[in-house]
């Protein structure tokens, strides 16, 4: 009898990783456009801008607020969707906890005022 190879075995196929998906990406005008901080038809209008960049190089200690998420890539500062959600929420939790702060007291932090006294009007 000749010799017979044994059937091939059945083994588990996994499925096809899938493949990262890439965000798109927006410079700091775009993000601040995006983010509704900058006028899109007034080419001059770079309000927003310095707020992102600041709060990309807030200390990452929590001194100032929490950083705002970015990275650089060919020497710009560029923002993902997800960061821009992320931003969002920074800064509606600041928003409201400045908010909640005028809403309280202002801690007295010296001593108290002196009561005027009425002068006495002298009279001759």
């Amino acid at each position: 009898m000749a010799a017979r190879k044994a059937p091939v075995a059945p083994t588990q196929t996994q499925a096809p990783a899938e493949l990262p998906v890439l965000e798109r990406f927006y410079n700091v005008r775009n993000a601040a456009i995006r983010l509704g901080l900058t006028d899109a038809n007034d080419p001059d209008d770079t309000s927003g801008q310095r707020w992102l960049r600041d709060g990309f190089n807030r200390p990452a200690d929590g001194s100032k607020g929490r950083k705002f998420p970015g990275r650089y890539m060919g020497r710009h500062l560029i923002f993902s969707e997800s960061d821009l959600i992320t931003i969002d929420e920074i800064a509606r939790e600041e928003t409201e906890a400045q908010f909640k702060a005028k809403e309280q007291m202002p801690v007295s932090t010296g001593r108290p005022r002196r009561t005027r006294k009425a002068l006495a009007l002298a009279s001759a």
